[in-house]
């Protein structure tokens, strides 16, 4: 009974926090690119792809690329090799005659080197090669509208942003697991743009990024976050973020919004969630700190519910109603995130997800703190 109160209290508690973000992303403006917006000369941008082991989607990625509308003259392409040992470089040199650079991190740094910044290393090669001024950087199995590079050099030059954070959207499929991730990353995408937008607290995702280069170089890159192996985004947001804290935007605008794929299996998927978990200890910003532990201690409290009512059976009525409350709380946030990103018919799995929503949270939280998990055939302690 003490818990179903702590439970229903700090639900109190998250019901104040999922009403600002509720509130926060109904006022983040639309951008149309369209618009007059007495813009300057158009500027050259750097798109770099970290690549490993993507022989899978690197073609897509690469096709969908090649379609911007983004002058051809003004648009740099990197591929970085981070080490692949299948065929994602020789399927990246197919394209060298469209104009498709493959670069590799082996030149600054051996294969076997100790660190566990893989991706930073490569982001920061091709950053060093680059000749654009705003650098983009996206995954390996994204694919894009044709004018997302249009439109984000049109929010750049109209907002003067130095760090843009755009929404990603999973690709949604017929299996249980992509739904869930679906519905999941739309929600985390939702916060996102609130928290930005509203300068409440840090949080982008690295599929989607773009920031100037003379930025990334005046705060000296990935240096003092280059010992854990994610963070090539949160954490350099963060670094950019404490010297530039009115220059960070949210573009929101469907064309600036990049489609990337679901993990292709519940393994890949917890090593996914524990990988971004890993980060958190690494926070400069106590405000996603304290967010993060409230979000956390609710779905604990849920979780230890659900799995007492295995010894202790009327701990499972206490268990659906606090899970009420909480879809209750989230519902009308959650059915307008999907709206935007046109996936409101998955509304109706929302409630069922719950409990898996509660324990993945548990788990992945726990192990990443403590624990392990594998990425991209890496062992990351």
């Amino acid at each position: 009974m003490i818990l179903f109160i702590i439970s229903l209290t700090l639900l109190g508690a998250y019901y104040f926090m999922i009403h600002y973000y509720h509130q926060s992303w109904k006022q983040v403006p639309h951008f149309d690119s369209n618009a007059p917006h007495d813009l300057v000369a158009a500027e050259k941008i750097s798109v770099v792809v970290p690549a490993r082991n993507e022989e899978a989607v690197i073609e897509q990625c690469i096709l969908s690329l090649l379609q911007q509308s983004y002058p051809k003259e003004l648009l740099e392409i990197i591929i970085v090799d981070d080490y692949s040992t299948d065929r994602t470089a020789g399927i990246v040199k197919q394209f060298s005659k469209e104009g498709i650079q493959l670069i590799s991190p082996c030149e600054q740094a051996d294969a076997n080197t100790e660190t566990v910044a893989f991706k930073k290393k490569a982001i920061e090669t091709a950053i060093h090669a680059a000749t654009g001024n705003l650098i983009v950087t996206t995954d390996a199995d994204c694919t894009f509208h044709k004018d997302w590079i249009r439109t984000i050099a049109a929010f750049h030059q109209y907002s003067k942003a130095v760090f843009i954070v755009s929404p990603v959207k999973i690709k949604s499929g017929n299996s249980l697991l992509s739904v869930f991730q679906s519905i999941d990353f739309a929600i985390l995408q939702g916060i996102t743009a609130a928290s930005v937008y509203k300068k409440f607290h840090s949080m982008c995702n690295g599929a989607n990024l773009a920031y100037e280069k003379t930025i990334f170089n005046e705060v000296k890159g990935f240096e003092n976050i280059n010992h854990i192996a994610s963070g090539d985004d949160m954490l350099l947001m963060q670094k950019i973020y404490s010297k530039y804290p009115g220059n960070i935007a949210y573009l929101k605008a469907r064309e600036a919004t990049v489609e990337t794929l679901p993990a292709l299996s519940w393994k890949a998927f917890f090593n996914q969630r524990i990988r971004w978990a890993s980060k958190t200890g690494q926070y400069n910003d106590k405000r996603i700190v304290f967010v993060l532990a409230l979000v956390y201690i609710v779905n604990l409290c849920l979780f230890v519910l659900l799995a007492g009512s295995i010894v202790r059976p009327g701990w499972l009525l206490f268990f659906t109603v606090t899970v009420f409350y909480k879809t209750i709380i989230e519902w009308t946030f959650v059915k307008e995130v999907l709206k935007y990103f046109n996936l409101q018919h998955l509304m109706r799995w929302f409630p069922l997800f719950q409990p898996l929503h509660i324990t993945y949270t548990v788990i992945a939280g726990f192990w990443g703190s403590f624990g392990s998990y594998e990425w991209k055939g890496r062992k990351v302690k």
